[in-house]
């Protein structure tokens, strides 16, 4: 018999295969994207010291659309963690999609945060 694949289970192999090659620095932090159903997470990492310099979600009180799970909230999280990563200074940085596909809501996450002034 066929052992019917765990999504999750896949998504974590590829994002620990992504993260070997992909590492944050104080002057180039990681930023960091979970998409669950209901929800979209982001936040910049600096992998030398272990610290999260922003995070910004579609449950953070700043935010204020209803919808946390479609593209426009994906957007508008890309934007908000742009707009504080260069607040804090913070121009270039590193994508690292989770293991997601880079399409959707992960995508107008990024579109988001490169109109805010990241580059990547």
């Amino acid at each position: 018999m066929f052992k019917k694949q765990d999504r999750s289970e896949a998504r974590n192999k590829r994002h620990r295969r992504v993260r070997k090659k992909i590492f944050g620095t104080t002057e180039r932090p990681r930023l960091a994207v979970f998409r669950s159903e209901k929800n979209i997470y982001a936040q910049l990492i600096d992998d030398i010291a272990g610290n999260t310099i922003v995070a910004a979600s579609t449950k953070d009180k700043d935010f204020s659309s209803k919808a946390g799970s479609n593209k426009e909230a994906a957007r508008l999280v890309g934007e908000i963690i742009g707009k504080k990563a260069v607040e804090k200074g913070i121009k270039e940085v590193v994508f690292d999609r989770g293991g997601f596909v880079y399409h959707g809501r992960i995508q107008e996450l990024a579109e988001g945060a490169r109109t805010a002034g990241l580059e990547f």
